[in-house]
């Protein structure tokens, strides 16, 4: 009898083999799908960032009150101060004389001894004494749990002081501290804001221990609180401008920190207030590089690719809403006429990016500065105009978190990786299933080859018997 020949093989690896097999097409058209939501909603995230970077830096250029547009100020001794303007500033000079600074108070209680009683309340106030008005005020709680940090039953000048500055009404108000003089301890307190209004004293009529209210009751002061006074217009005949603040904010667009005050015999200073063309340019550059990086990024995301050079296309490159947004963001910067962006020097190049001529610029703001602010105009929402505004309000289209495009095609993405997850899900059970049953049915193949090679070893083994006898 011949031997059964049957083929060798694994029933595991076998069955894996044939559950891939039963799978294989299912699970292709699966990974591209799911490969595909992965690199869309990748795209998204880049076009969101993008979006969301040129709308903020267009906000910051021509938001509400901004302008590209740049004002200069300028004092003409600048040991005295430092003067910003804002865009809107209107031009002049003016002639302005700092007849003193703001101080603030720092007074002194001297005569004040350690080993004082705890107990009491003491009032810190702030007030315009001439006029007999309080600014502010808070109480300071001397008892022994919340002033005797130590818990030795007494109060010591530092106590005090520490109870002071910790006090929940204090918020920075009066800074307290301990100066030493020879061998006397001194309570100093100081106004953390400058003008008349926030002169330093203590109402200790609320505390307990004797010799404490007594010390508390005389008052030196190191530095009196006075109010700012420059003259607008000059030191003779001047209009006196009085404040708490040494920053003057009273010329409309432009804000003066004085930093110290004028001698009689000084002349007035002068603070100018003019176009920066500079500034200007700046403002323009940047405005031109923003919509450039977003131009930019749009294009890497709807870019056909190149197959020759091994450059995978962009994620959108078939998409007829992103390529949309790329055509409409040039059209919006591409006006013409014989007042245009490309006539204050921003032109816009074959590639559909910005560049910027600066001496064109220069030469047109000469000849017309406001026409720039009109060109450009605003992003403010509530009053959107010119480039910025269109730009702005189209992009809101699509940024709006809400409403936008973007919000929608994240959805729309979302579900559909969820759908592919759960199909993946399902086309796992399906392998596990069709795995299982190869398993069984390639292991009872084994099984039963396993008992025919046996038995037709047996039979051999007989005949072959009975052949020799």
């Amino acid at each position: 009898m011949s031997t059964i020949n049957a083929p060798s093989y694994d029933p595991t690896s076998t069955a894996q083999a044939m559950a891939q097999k039963f799978t294989a097409s299912m699970q292709e058209i699966l990974t591209n799908q799911t490969k595909t939501a992965g690199a869309t909603s990748s795209g998204l995230s880049k076009l969101s960032s993008a979006i969301s970077a040129f709308q903020t830096s267009l906000s910051s250029l021509t938001g509400l009150g901004k302008s590209v547009l740049a004002q200069s100020a300028t004092l003409s001794d600048t040991s005295i101060g430092t003067t910003t303007a804002k865009a809107g500033a209107p031009s002049g000079a003016y002639s302005l004389f700092v007849q003193q600074l703001a101080t603030a108070s720092q007074v002194s209680y001297n005569g004040l001894s350690d080993g004082r009683s705890a107990g009491g309340i003491l009032k810190v106030k702030l007030s315009d004494e001439g006029a007999g008005t309080t600014t502010a005020s808070f109480d300071v709680d001397l008892s022994s749990a919340s002033a005797d940090t130590d818990k030795d039953g007494k109060l010591s000048i530092r106590e005090v002081a520490a109870a002071i500055n910790r006090s929940s009404g204090n918020a920075g108000l009066v800074s307290a501290g301990v100066v030493t003089i020879g061998t006397e301890a001194r309570l100093v307190l100081s106004s953390k804001s400058t003008g008349v209004a926030n002169t330093v004293s203590v109402d200790a009529s609320g505390v307990t221990d004797a010799a404490l209210q007594t010390g508390l009751g005389t008052r030196s002061t190191l530095a009196a609180a006075q109010d700012a006074i420059v003259l607008l217009g000059g030191q003779s005949g001047g209009t006196a401008i009085k404040q708490a603040s040494n920053t003057f904010t009273n010329i409309d667009g432009v804000s003066m920190t004085f930093t110290r005050a004028q001698a009689a015999s000084e002349n007035d200073i002068k603070l100018t207030v003019a176009g920066d063309t500079g500034g200007t340019i700046s403002n323009v550059q940047a405005f031109v590089d923003a919509y450039n990086k977003l131009k930019t990024a749009i294009d890497g995301l709807v870019d056909a690719g190149d197959p020759t050079n091994d450059k995978s296309a962009g994620a959108f490159a078939h998409d007829a809403g992103i390529k949309a947004l790329q055509s409409r963001l040039v059209s919006l910067v591409r006006s013409t006429g014989s007042s245009s962006l490309a006539s204050y020097g921003i032109v816009a190049t074959r590639d559909g990016t910005l560049s910027l001529d600066s001496t064109r610029l220069t030469k047109q703001l000469a000849a017309n500065p406001n026409g720039l602010d009109e060109l450009i105009g605003s992003a403010s929402t509530s009053n959107p105009r010119g480039v910025a505004g269109s730009l702005n309000t189209y992009l809101n289209l699509w940024s709006n978190s809400a409403t936008g495009q973007l919000k929608q095609r994240n959805d729309a993405v979302t579900k559909l990786q969820s759908t592919l997850s759960q199909r993946q899900t399902d086309l796992d059970a399906q392998f596990d299933a069709a795995y299982t049953r190869y398993l069984k049915q390639f292991t009872e193949l084994q099984t039963l080859q396993s008992t025919m090679t046996s038995n037709v070893s047996l039979f051999d083994a007989i005949f072959s018997s009975d052949k020799s006898s």
